[in-house]
């Protein structure tokens, strides 16, 4: 056990005894993880990952990094920190996934104002969550206790996820042509973008967070708009092991508008019927009660498609079917039109 203690520091509004007992707690979660590959214990200078080439021949290694935004706004308002966690990791894997990549371990960066050890656990216990559904090790990360920066009661969490890919096996949307079909991935609702408009629409600092809503199903707001973002990690790696997937994007800060062209090579476009999007109830009531255009709905949020996918038309069927065996009920979004407009939706 450790005898370091400061009580000048701790005078300063930094308690370092608060953060070994936010390892101890968190010990519990990050065990979960550590079935998917060999790592050092917690607490050392660096996180260690045994990497498994088996079956990569040329391995290329995929990072992505992200946070979770002001939907923490939420969090701190509901006093609910067990799900945020999940949000952050989401947000780097599913990047990753979207070259092909398959997710291997994951960092955080929790700073907040005051280290109060049981929170700091209850939001590592969302981590831990995100990194079992994406099969990664949550292998290190990092606390700051940082006093008149942060609020005592608030604090900010990102991540950093490295994941690797066979060079073969990388998504090339360059073989992507007229005819190609887009399929749609349903979301689990809000994600983790859009927030700010979200909590202007609503204002939340002075909403009923709990007030139920018909149009949702019967949840409140503040439920609601913290349904973790969903990790496509599993469903994506099955779909791969199926089809020929020339390209994915996942739908986040941006919409359709910013992201889909992201997958699509030059000259290349994508048709959607607006009869066809499944847009999920939470979108129309943010529209409804914010007066948003339809144009900025689909330019700020995933109305209800959290990922797209580019498959030939002969690989439809067999695509939509592994994605519905891996639990998603995907659907075919729009076509794939020769085009200097990189989406339509009409």
């Amino acid at each position: 056990m450790s005898k370091s203690f400061s009580e000048s520091y701790k005078a300063a509004g930094v308690d370092i005894t608060a953060g070994y007992k936010s390892v101890e707690l968190m010990k519990q979660h990050i065990a979960r993880t550590m079935v998917f590959g060999d790592t050092s214990d917690l607490g050392g200078f660096g996180g260690l990952f045994h990497l498994d080439m088996n079956g990569i021949q040329d391995p290329v290694l995929v990072s992505g990094t992200d946070g979770v935004g002001t939907k923490l706004k939420l969090a701190f308002l509901m006093d609910q920190h067990d799900t945020v966690g999940i949000d952050c990791v989401a947000m780097c894997v599913n990047d990753i996934i979207c070259v092909g990549a398959r997710p291997l371990f994951f960092l955080d960066y929790i700073a907040c104002g005051k280290n109060v050890p049981e929170k700091i656990a209850k939001i590592v216990s969302g981590v831990a969550e995100g990194c079992v559904q994406s099969e990664s090790a949550l292998i290190g990360g990092e606390t700051a206790e940082m006093p008149g920066f942060y609020p005592e009661d608030e604090y900010d969490l990102a991540g950093f996820a490295v994941g690797v890919v066979d060079k073969s096996k990388v998504l090339d949307k360059t073989t992507i042509k007229a005819g190609d079909v887009l399929i749609g991935i349903p979301s689990s609702g809000v994600h983790s973008n859009g927030f700010s408009l979200v909590r202007k629409v609503f204002d939340v600092e002075n909403a009923d967070l709990h007030k139920k809503y018909d149009e949702l199903g019967g949840k409140s707001l503040g439920e609601t708009l913290l349904t973790p973002t969903k990790i496509y990690v599993k469903p994506m790696l099955k779909l791969f092991d199926a089809v020929t997937v020339k390209s994915v994007a996942h739908i986040t800060g941006g919409g359709f508008y910013e992201n889909i062209p992201r997958s699509l090579p030059e000259g290349i476009g994508v048709r959607i019927q607006r009869s066809d999007v499944r847009v999920l109830p939470i979108f129309e009531l943010i529209a409804k009660e914010g007066g948003i255009p339809e144009r900025d709905m689909f330019n700020t949020f995933n109305m209800g498609v959290g990922m797209t996918c580019i498959v030939a038309p002969e690989d439809v069927d067999k695509a939509l079917a592994a994605l519905k065996e891996a639990g998603e009920e995907a659907y075919v979004l729009g076509e794939v039109v020769e085009s200097e407009e990189s989406v339509t939706i009409c």
